[in-house]
């Protein structure tokens, strides 16, 4: 019943469009009930998007997943190239229902003949220089620059409304190597990080990194030292630019 009147609230004030869904987003209810325990954090950005879930008491880390996604008036489909809780459904595309409502959208689907239905809160839309997905293409190592072209293996970063995420994951052999996250700034070449989850070090949650970037030809050069303190100087490139056929 409660979940049938939160549904009935939200449809009262809903104005269905095609709405942009680039930003990030917050999980709020998941089958009418609160999420006070956990915080699930999704960002959508150039036809790509990511997911990280960690405990908030403790900062577990829960799972992630991601991929391309496709909206089409109220049908929203999800094809995943990563996830954690069951690699299994890696490489499936899922359908589902979204409406929009006073700043969140209802997600709805019925997956193994049970119902799911999903609340997200935007967080925020906001965009900067590094507002994009991201996938590594470059890395320089004793002053000498090597370039990697990105195939079924490949480390991703996306970043939109003020939050980032990484993922190292193989597609093909639904291998997940990693994945961390947070809340990001961009401005006059320099780029702070400050870690909300990482799935390989729960202490490193909270800890602010600090780095310069410079856009090079539509690629982002990054430097400086990583969660380890190691220095590192990595190219950028464009999703879909790297993987255009």
């Amino acid at each position: 019943m409660k979940l049938i009147l939160l549904i009935a609230v939200l449809a009262c004030y809903s104005q269905l469009q095609a709405q942009n869904l680039e930003g990030a987003w917050k999980l709020t209810h998941q089958n009418g009930e609160a999420i006070t325990d956990r915080e699930y954090i999704k960002i959508y950005q150039d036809g790509y998007f990511a997911f990280g879930a960690k405990e908030i008491a403790g900062n577990k880390f829960l799972y992630a997943g991601g991929g391309p996604f496709d909206l089409d008036q109220t049908t929203y489909t999800e094809q995943l190239d990563f996830l954690t809780l069951d690699p299994e459904q890696v490489g499936t595309t899922n359908r589902y229902t979204l409406d929009f409502a006073n700043n969140r959208m209802v997600i709805s689907t019925r997956i193994k003949g049970e119902d799911l239905i999903e609340i997200w809160e935007k967080v925020s839309a906001d965009k900067d220089d590094l507002t994009r997905n991201w996938v590594i293409t470059g890395r320089k190592r004793d002053g000498k620059l090597s370039e990697m072209t990105p195939g079924a293996r490949r480390t991703v970063k996306i970043l939109s409304g003020g939050r980032f995420q990484w993922i190292a994951f193989n597609s093909e052999t639904k291998e997940f190597s990693g994945t961390g996250g947070g809340t990001y700034e961009a401005r006059d070449g320099k780029y702070t990080e400050t870690i909300t989850f990482f799935s390989r070090d729960d202490s490193r949650v909270g800890a602010e990194l600090n780095f310069d970037y410079e856009i090079i030809d539509g690629k982002w050069h990054h430097s400086g030292l990583s969660s380890t303190g190691n220095p590192i100087y990595e190219v950028w490139s464009p999703y879909e630019e790297a993987y255009r056929p």
